[in-house]
């Protein structure tokens, strides 16, 4: 179920243009009703990194979970320059972290439930902890953190589908990451879906974002490869993503 309009594609891959004053008016048209009349739409917001694009190229049940999704915000620089120089549309990027405490915000203004999943329990527990102290009027009613054993999953499913949280924020730990969610989409209930992979480790105090400064100018990369230097041969999908957009635009203008 797509909830923005404002919507472009990129290489053929889903993106949303949501400014930031039209933020409280988009989410408030996903959340859904607590009076059971929400249907089973699927509302699953994506944060779009350029390697989630590339991805969603070679894998089909991927590029679905993209096309479905309520709402696909990119986090990449090179989405947003890559969206302009195909479409003459730039749309707005989002830091993860700050996103999310948009939408916890919006969240605690009508005390709506939130459900947290993935993570060590550790790192959950005091995830908890801090969303709970800065957002007293949020409802976290359940949380889950390690890997979900699969004799356990139906239980966790059940869980959550009878909790009704307006939102199910998940983070790495899960098997299968964002696509648990959308494999299990039926069973769960119909709030709404965010999977953000450090999320919880940030939350916790365990890992610290970019800073500002570093995530407009695009280099927050840098930190991630000092942290794992195998990410520098992302390099080499980096200029297939460029020469892509090139034959794109040649070919769109034939």
């Amino acid at each position: 179920m797509v909830i923005n309009t404002n919507r472009i594609t990129l290489l053929k891959i889903p993106i949303d243009i949501v400014h930031p004053e039209e933020f409280p008016r988009v989410i408030s048209r996903m959340i859904p009703p607590n009076d059971g009349s929400a249907g089973n739409y699927t509302r699953d917001i994506v944060l779009l990194s350029l390697w989630d694009l590339l991805r969603a190229r070679r894998n089909r049940e991927y590029r679905n979970y993209l096309m479905n999704a309520a709402l696909v915000i990119p986090i990449s620089k090179s989405l947003v320059s890559g969206a302009y120089f195909l479409t003459g549309r730039k749309p707005v990027r989002y830091m993860p972290f700050n996103f999310i405490i948009s939408l916890l915000t919006l969240l605690e203004l009508r005390e709506y439930p939130v459900y947290l999943l993935g993570g060590k329990k550790k790192t959950l527990k005091k995830t908890e902890k801090n969303i709970n102290s800065t957002f007293p009027q949020l409802k976290i009613v359940g949380r889950y953190g390690g890997r979900i054993r699969k004799r356990d999953e139906r239980a966790v499913i059940e869980a959550i589908r009878k909790s009704s949280p307006s939102l199910l924020l998940a983070a790495k730990g899960i098997r299968g990451a964002e696509l648990w969610i959308t494999r299990n989409s039926e069973r769960l209930n119909s709030g709404l879906r965010l999977w953000c992979s450090d999320l919880f480790e940030v939350f916790a105090g365990n890992r610290r974002r970019p800073s500002e400064a570093v995530f407009e100018k695009g280099l927050e990369c840098i930190g991630y490869c000092l942290r794992n230097p195998l990410l520098l041969f992302r390099i080499f999908p980096y200029f297939r993503y460029k020469l892509l957009l090139l034959i794109y635009k040649i070919f769109r203008k034939s």
